[in-house]
């Protein structure tokens, strides 16, 4: 019969699932057998803290375990002495057939096991168990357009190897894909290779909440008077209509040119007017305002 998977694991009947996990990956890592190979005691060792771990790391388990349920086996206690003890067939983390079962509350023990031993690619098995290559991770930038419509992309790794991947449409900063199989080659497997996706700033459109937004240059002559004026959207550049009596900061929409979403459906593109006077002073036009200020004095403060 296993003992109490608390002393097990050295922590108290209040120990916190952090806590446990934590004492788990210390022990395990003392006592794996592909850091102690040969040596037994330090493999029935791991074989106790892992059972142990089968309990304490399931909160259903847990629950069960400490109302009496079931006992340190995870047998039920109402079952007399049927089924099997922690790695037999029924108990416990191990399989019948010397298979380690990597279903567990909280993520896959394999992935566990790999972290705590750096996930050392040409590693031993145990028990039938083959340690899975490491995943790989990298920071892939791309542009807002990209992002928008989505994209194919080629990233490479410091060991040579390339790996094709596919932006998919509406994605954001800071998403990270999950490439399957793609990560460094194991003896039960590849890992998997995990992409961070980086935003370039781009010298047009910026985001702002859920929208995208641009600053559009009007002169003063579009302004007051309107007028027809070429703007770039992710799609290429459009003809806008500036209204007669344009005012900076006034915005213009344009339907279905902004940011998708995860479907695939387009916001849309703010433009947002700026009046631009000419690079150079324009005598006729200083003339005009000085006139303007004289005979239409105008405090546009007081609106």
């Amino acid at each position: 019969m296993a003992r109490d998977p608390y002393q097990e694991l050295g922590v108290s009947r209040s120990a916190s699932a952090d806590e446990i996990r934590k004492a788990f990956r210390k022990l395990a890592k003392q006592h794996h057998p592909d850091t102690n190979p040969g040596d037994k005691a330090a493999e029935e060792r791991f074989k106790q803290v892992s059972a142990a771990f089968d309990i304490l790391g399931d909160a259903e388990k847990r629950k069960k375990f400490d109302a009496g349920e079931i006992d340190a086996d995870g047998r039920e206690t109402m079952r007399g002495f049927g089924g099997g003890g922690p790695f037999g067939q029924q108990g416990g983390p191990w399989g019948g057939q010397g298979r380690y079962s990597e279903t567990m509350e909280g993520g896959d023990l394999g992935d566990l096991f790999s972290e705590i031993l750096g996930r050392r690619g040409g590693g031993g098995g145990f028990g039938g168990f083959s340690q899975r290559g490491s995943d790989v991770r990298a920071k892939l930038e791309i542009d807002l357009e990209e992002a928008i419509h989505g994209a194919k992309k080629r990233i490479a790794f410091s060991d040579g190897r390339t790996i094709d991947v596919t932006i998919p449409k509406g994605a954001e900063e800071g998403q990270t894909l999950r490439l399957k199989g793609q990560g460094s080659p194991g003896r039960g497997g590849p890992g998997d290779a995990f992409i961070e996706l980086v935003m370039r700033p781009h010298p047009i459109f910026r985001r702002e909440g859920e929208a995208l937004v641009m600053d559009l240059p009007v002169s003063i002559p579009d302004a007051v008077l309107g007028g027809k004026v070429e703007a770039r959207t992710p799609d290429g550049a459009v003809t806008l209509t500036i209204p007669k009596g344009a005012n900076s900061g006034q915005s213009l929409r344009l339907k279905g040119k902004g940011l998708s979403d995860g479907r695939g459906k387009r916001g849309d593109l703010l433009a947002r007017i700026v009046l631009m006077l000419p690079d150079k002073p324009d005598q006729d036009l200083e003339s005009f305002a000085e006139r303007w200020r004289k005979e239409r004095p105008y405090t546009p403060r007081k609106k």
